[in-house]
């Protein structure tokens, strides 16, 4: 698969050009399913770019469409082809999260707030080890390593020397205070996230307790941005069996409102760092 070949961007591409044929045609996603002899769910799994979408699919699809441009109808079966291809983290096996991966790989910022633990993109490859182990207990050591091991190659974009991922993170004080494998361990996490604050394109804010209630209570959630217009921001929130994405504007807007305020009521960057180079050194005590 060539670099730069997304298969994750190339579906939610796709789907976007054929939910455009299909508004252009004044028809509901029911009545093309009508057409088609398949469910609803399959037509708006495929505009969603959640679902790998066959070449055959493609061509039904514009048949349905009435496309008569068939440079078009070429030009998006040979998107469908590139978009049955696998990213890298294909490599690792069965990924749960493999479709957050393949946008956040796209990805030119992210906006995260982590009330519970250090945001995966920063952490430590024994902090990652440890969050691991604690949230799967039952998952074999050959899985958490797996899983570690991808988080390690997800960081790469950070500092990469070419378009490195601009990342904004809302830290709650609690994900400073829990203490996750070792004293040890968290000494060396936080030390690790104050160095990653250096880069300029790194920015930590810590939340502290004395906020009081926040916009952030009902949970973690990243906000993706993505370089080409033609990508509209994502909101993403992980989930224990299911995760879920949203892209609608008035969505993304609401989450993107409620992450000023967090930003607003964090403490700035000067004192975040302050903050977290004292919760290292009292893990040293």
């Amino acid at each position: 698969m060539t670099s730069n070949v997304n298969p994750t961007v190339r579906r939610r591409r796709l789907g976007q050009e054929l939910r455009k044929l299909r508004e252009d045609k004044h028809m509901t996603a029911e009545q093309v399913a009508e057409r088609l002899l398949v469910s609803q769910s399959k037509i708006s799994r495929l505009e969603n770019g959640r679902r790998s979408i066959s070449q055959r699919d493609v061509r039904d699809l514009c048949g349905v469409y009435e496309v008569e441009d068939q440079r078009l109808v070429e030009a998006l079966m040979e998107m469908a082809k590139d978009s049955r291809q696998q990213g890298w983290w294909h490599a690792f096996g069965d990924i749960p999260y493999s479709v957050y991966i393949g946008l956040e790989t796209d990805a030119e910022s992210l906006r995260v707030y982590e009330p519970q633990v250090v945001t995966g993109l920063l952490q430590t490859r024994a902090y990652a080890e440890a969050i691991i182990q604690g949230a799967l207990p039952e998952t074999s050591e050959t899985e958490i390593e797996k899983r570690v091991q991808v988080r390690m190659k997800r960081q790469e974009r950070i500092t990469a020397d070419e378009k490195p991922l601009r990342l904004w993170a809302v830290l709650d004080e609690a994900a400073l205070r829990r203490l996750v494998g070792s004293r040890q361990v968290m000494r060396e996490q936080l030390e690790h996230l104050t160095e990653m604050m250096r880069l300029p394109q790194v920015t930590v804010q810590v939340l502290p307790f004395d906020v009081g209630a926040h916009p952030g209570l009902n949970g973690q959630y990243t906000i993706l941005e993505f370089s080409d217009a033609a990508d509209s921001s994502v909101v993403y929130i992980e989930g224990v069996t299911s995760d879920l994405y949203l892209e609608k504007a008035l969505d993304v807007q609401k989450y993107g409102v409620m992450y000023e305020h967090l930003r607003a009521q964090a403490l700035s960057v000067e004192q975040s760092r302050q903050f977290i180079e004292d919760m290292a050194k009292s893990y040293a005590r």
